[in-house]
């Protein structure tokens, strides 16, 4: 069975960093797309960061320049190094991957989420 399992997180004071990484386990063809989505208290699920197979990234506008999405070196990871935090970025961070199962089947998942606390 898939799982993602994620590390990381905590507690940051303000303009610190964060890192946190993600690994895909069990048996799978390929992983298409991994991303970091956080939600905050009271808010909706934002995208972070994305990656694809084929190296695109993509970032929220409040992240840009202060956070990278890359692959690690075993290609079933991905780590978000974050840096410039604000307490804005406060929130629970889930790992979410869509994973080819097999040539004709994709299924997405998620990790148990992290818990990122930055303190003004």
């Amino acid at each position: 069975q898939v799982q993602l399992v994620e590390s990381g997180g905590g507690l940051v004071q303000a303009g610190g960093s964060l890192s946190l990484s993600c690994a895909a386990t069990g048996r799978f063809l390929s992983i298409i797309r991994m991303a970091w989505y956080r939600q905050a208290l009271g808010k909706q699920r934002e995208l972070v960061a994305a990656t694809t197979s084929g190296g695109s990234t993509s970032y929220a506008d409040s992240v840009k320049g202060r956070c990278t999405i890359s692959r690690g070196n075993a290609s079933n990871t991905v780590e978000l190094q974050m840096s410039s935090l604000e307490p804005e970025d406060t929130a629970v961070y889930s790992c979410y991957a869509l994973i080819a199962n097999s040539m004709s089947r994709y299924d997405n998942y998620w990790g148990q989420g992290t818990q990122v606390t930055v303190s003004s």
